[in-house]
């Protein structure tokens, strides 16, 4: 095998493996963009569900209060 090639195969090794590594680190951020995003769905819910039912609490202890 010649110099330059012997050259050309290692920097096109090379190339691939940083197309590589970047494509792992593009679908990285991608899953844990989208991992964030369902936990602030997630922690909605739960804020949402929450209010709901200390809504609901106060409305009771509101109505047994005005039975005494």
């Amino acid at each position: 095998m010649m110099p330059n090639q012997k050259n050309n195969n290692q920097q096109n090794g090379q190339n691939v493996k940083e197309n590589i590594k970047n494509t792992a680190g593009a679908a990285f951020n991608a899953v844990h963009s989208g991992l964030e995003a369902t936990e602030d769905v997630a922690m909605n819910a739960v804020d949402a569900t929450a209010n709901a039912v200390n809504n609901v609490t106060n409305k009771v202890r509101n109505n047994n209060n005005n039975k005494q």
